[in-house]
């Protein structure tokens, strides 16, 4: 790999910016292929960039036949992440799933007696307002959001970034009329009927969940059920070709 080429797909893993890396096994000659943008020797070759694109959707490194010869395709696609603002009971029981099914998770609360490494080890802890935190973070379209403050001054803000961003999830924890209440206030503050409605709220499946970790075990499963609606038609496109 090209130093060039290398400090470019360093620099895209740091921004969590899907690519691929499409090397002809010839020569080595490359290009980096993104979502909207292709750079580099192969790029001008519509069915390499196309194959590579399919792949950035896919997730899955591959070697293919192309007009050009064989081409090796490494892609270098953000593993999912959770963002859980709220260190609460629940969050205990949902982080630790999540890490298990291989979420990048982090959690944010600027209560400090909450937010203690100790209650969520081996994840990071950002104790700042959540706004704030959610603005660095920048969730995108691999990113799962979830509120479970139950305090309007830590949810509601985190809820504003996350419904204005590319996040493929967002879930609120509450009961309908605290649902109902939080759409008055979000709307109040610029949100529109669209972006309240991509809410899970109440959040996670209706599978009668009572308890800290059943609850959990809700929200974990109905983040999973959305992003396998959401990539299941890419995989079944790369699957056709």
């Amino acid at each position: 790999m090209k130093l060039e080429t290398l400090q470019a797909v360093q620099a895209a893993r740091e921004n969590r910016r899907a690519v691929v890396l499409a090397k002809r096994i010839a020569d080595g000659a490359e290009a980096l292929v993104y979502g909207d943008a292709a750079d580099g020797e192969l790029a001008a070759h519509a069915d390499v960039v196309a194959a590579a694109r399919a792949a950035l959707a896919s997730g899955r490194s591959d070697t293919i036949d192309t007009s050009i010869g064989k081409v090796f395709l490494h892609a270098y696609v953000p593993p999912p992440r959770l963002i859980v603002v709220g260190a609460v009971h629940i969050a205990q029981a949902l982080v630790p799933m999540a890490a298990m099914a291989g979420l990048d998770v982090i959690v944010i609360d600027p209560r400090r007696a909450f937010a203690a490494d100790y209650r969520f080890p081996n994840v990071t802890v950002i104790q700042d307002w959540p706004d704030e935190a959610m603005e660095r973070l920048k969730p995108d379209n691999t990113t799962a959001v979830v509120t479970l403050t139950h305090d309007p001054k830590l949810d509601d803000p985190a809820l504003e970034v996350a419904l204005r961003s590319d996040a493929a999830y967002v879930g609120s924890l509450g009961s309908r009329r605290t649902h109902e209440k939080r759409k008055a206030r979000l709307l109040e503050a610029g949100i529109t009927e669209a972006q309240f409605a991509r809410i899970h709220g109440p959040v996670g499946l209706n599978i009668g969940a009572k308890s800290p970790a059943e609850i959990a075990i809700s929200i974990l499963a109905e983040i999973i059920q959305t992003r396998a609606a959401l990539t299941e038609p890419a995989e079944r496109k790369v699957r056709a070709a």
